[in-house]
């Protein structure tokens, strides 16, 4: 493998850092921050682009730290746990910033990040790999330069501790070749606690049952363990069907896969700022795309808003109807997919959409050019799709304000929401 010495210019989108070559294609060199020289083995090179892995750091960043994490080097999970903390926010900004800029098309100033309560020790729920081999049983996280290569982790700095807890009491109960968890050559293992420390187990990809019984019985703190099918849906549970949540005033009852976001503290800024977007929505028709529980179509509904909230989960409309009823707010809950619902509801004078990963489908742009709403808030985990959705709106729209959040320190994620007014032309 050749070599070279490099100078990382930015910290691009995933975490690796960007070095840029005369007449050659960019290097992507991980484990990096701004401003350092560094020698490299290239280990993939490609016409557009090639990979490098760090041999000798010549001039370090001061932003450069010792990892707090032991499994830091050979781990996958996080990218930029190397780095200061307070070095990753300017960090998340430019993702943000580049992403508008380079898919979008749009302009638009670095936004503020705000940042963390905890850098560590914030994640309710965390996913673990266990793998079964012929030389053991491993569980862990995917590999940092070897994705296929699980990294055995007994305990995950960004876990709540009551999930670092039950996962320590997990693999010393679990027995010899893991043999009282289901059958399967590989399971995914997700742990979720609630805000009273209760923690349930959700065990994909399972071939058979186990002992779940005595896995109770034997891990303290663990109250539940549901096994989940390819569909999402829970095959069979063992212990308490639900677990008791608390998310700011509302109460919920979580089981399986249900998603609410990792973080509680940033979460609850985040809401916060998205509800004063929202402004004053007495009288208005607002409709809440991708709701989840509905928490925030209950706030709304509370303030005086006509809320319509879609979301294709059925188990979290469930739930979000049980609040709406507590709460004592007249909610239209629609258990549908986006795409299906949302042209009936249009036009609407405000919109909120949080979608997953991959961003919203062409039929929904489609339908807000033809019928466009007010204002639209999007609340957004990936600065590519947004930025692409946010091109194929421009025709209609205009991003007025951006801000994004750190959900997830020490990797290279970060939530962003975007404020769009419809153009005065529209």
């Amino acid at each position: 493998m050749s070599s070279d010495i490099l100078e990382i210019a930015t910290i691009v989108a995933g975490g690796d850092g960007l070095a840029r070559r005369p007449e050659r294609p960019v290097v992507f060199v991980p484990r990096t921050a701004p401003g350092e020289r560094v020698e490299v083995e290239y280990t993939e090179e490609r016409r557009q682009w090639a990979r490098a892995r760090v041999t000798q750091i010549l001039l370090a960043s001061p932003e450069r730290r010792d990892p707090p994490c032991p499994h830091y080097a050979s781990c996958g999970g996080c990218q930029l746990q190397h780095l200061r903390y307070e070095a990753q926010l300017p960090i998340k900004a430019a993702i943000v910033a580049d992403a508008l800029r380079r898919i979008g098309g749009i302009t638009f100033e670095p936004p503020e990040v705000v940042p963390a309560a905890r850098p560590f020790g914030y994640r309710n729920r965390v996913s673990f790999v266990l793998r079964r081999t012929s030389t053991g049983v491993f569980a862990g996280y995917h590999g940092f330069e070897k994705p296929r290569r699980i990294v055995d982790v007994d305990r995950c700095p960004l876990a709540e501790e009551a999930v670092n807890r039950v996962w320590g009491a997990l693999r010393a109960a679990w027995g010899p070749d893991a043999g009282l968890l289901p059958p399967g050559h590989e399971l995914r293992l997700t742990l979720r606690a609630s805000s009273y420390d209760a923690v349930g187990l959700s065990i994909e990809r399972a071939e058979g049952r186990g002992d779940p019984e005595s896995l109770l019985g034997r891990v303290e703190g663990l109250e539940a363990i549901w096994s989940i099918g390819p569909d999402g849906m829970i095959d069979w549970h063992v212990g308490a069907s639900e677990l008791p949540d608390r998310w700011g005033t509302h109460e919920l009852r979580l089981a399986g896969k249900a998603f609410v976001q990792v973080n509680r503290e940033v979460s609850e800024k985040l809401e916060e700022y998205v509800l004063a977007q929202c402004g004053d929505v007495a009288g208005l028709r607002v409709v809440d795309a991708y709701c989840g529980f509905g928490l925030r179509a209950v706030e709304l509904a509370i303030a005086g808003a006509a809320v319509s909230a879609i979301d294709a989960d059925h188990q979290a409309i469930a739930a979000g109807q049980a609040a709406a009823v507590e709460a004592a707010a007249a909610v239209r809950f629609i258990p549908d997919s986006v795409e299906q619902a949302l042209p009936r509801l249009l036009p609407t004078e405000l919109l909120i959409l949080n979608p997953p990963r991959r961003g919203v489908a062409g039929s929904v742009v489609e339908s807000l050019l033809a019928a466009p709403p007010t204002r639209v808030i999007y609340v957004s985990c990936d600065p590519a799709t947004l930025a692409r959705d946010l091109k194929l709106l421009s025709p209609k729209y205009t991003l007025t304000e951006c801000r994004a959040f750190d959900m997830f320190p020490q990797t290279a994620h970060a939530e962003t929401v975007a404020t769009l007014d419809r153009a005065a032309s529209a």
